[in-house]
């Protein structure tokens, strides 16, 4: 099949919901949701995820793709340590879901879907060496160099949250801890006060772009990519923070290396799924 011309599920565990979607050509024609309870069994959150997959699978689909919050030995399919359900410690989720579905399953970490999505369905095709930084609880970040996705060992690559920084590493400064431990609110909340011109808010956010500045100097020292591209729901603000980023950016060494540099943001419609279907367009 010729790629994106097939039917392919995919499906994003986040650490508040899981959601299945299956994709056709490049557009998500249906999707399921179910919550995610973390005192739940390992046994009960698989039956949620069957269930919601269940009603988007038909006989059509030729693959499934899966991306989680954890490190994945992407070979065998064995999750280990999904944020936010502490009973995933250590998952088959590939052979379980394969002898459900009997159709090629791929599993990979959330932030390197969202990389991978971009690329195929999104603002990374313009690009063959990008990054994608995801915006929300942490930081997540995905790498494409040579428009292949940067693994690492067990799809761990890219953690450029947990870099020492300041008084804790970078994503309590460049997630949404940034905002309810310095402000007290979440920066769902914030975002909303400023477009009204709230003047603690649009505070905020200039200050969380200093601090996410920083933390794309070190990407743009350690991968000189061409493009950085943010998703994820802080992605949203983008306006209110852009300034002050691009001042930050201004102490950045080699500025000739900047001068084609592009940040942008995605504006993909139900991005995680597509990025779990982007899987299976990499591995055809």
């Amino acid at each position: 099949m010729k790629k994106q011309a097939q039917t392919i599920l995919g499906i994003d565990v986040g650490g508040t919901k899981i959601k299945a979607g299956r994709v056709e050509g490049n557009q998500v024609v249906q999707t399921a949701m179910v919550g995610v309870n973390r005192e739940d069994s390992q046994k009960k959150t698989l039956s949620n995820l069957f269930s919601i997959m269940d009603e988007v699978f038909n006989d059509s689909v030729a693959g499934i793709g899966i991306g989680v919050p954890a490190i994945v030995d992407s070979e065998s399919g064995i999750v280990y340590d999904v944020q936010n359900i502490p009973d995933w410690k250590e998952v088959r989720l590939k052979e379980l879901v394969q002898q459900k579905y009997k159709v090629p399953v791929f599993i990979n970490n959330d932030a390197n879907c969202f990389a991978l999505g971009e690329k195929f369905f999104g603002k990374a095709k313009s690009y063959d060496n990008c990054v994608a930084l995801s915006l929300g609880t942490g930081l997540g970040m995905g790498i494409l160099i040579d428009s292949k996705l940067y693994n690492g060992v067990l799809c761990g690559a890219g953690e450029v949250g947990m870099l020492p920084y300041k008084n804790g590493i970078m994503e309590q400064y460049a997630g949404s801890f940034f905002f309810e431990h310095e402000y007290g609110e979440s920066a769902k909340e914030l975002f909303h006060k400023a477009v009204q011109d709230d003047t603690v808010a649009l505070s905020a956010f200039r200050q969380y772009g200093a601090h996410l500045g920083e933390a794309i100097k070190a990407i743009l020292y350690l991968f000189a990519p061409e493009s950085i591209i943010l998703g994820g729901s802080i992605s949203n603000a983008y306006p209110f923070f852009k300034a002050s980023l691009q001042e930050t950016l201004g102490s950045f060494a080699y500025q000739k290396q900047l001068e084609n540099f592009k940040i942008e943001t995605s504006d993909l419609v139900d991005s995680p799924i597509l990025g779990a279907a982007a899987l299976c367009l990499k591995n055809e």
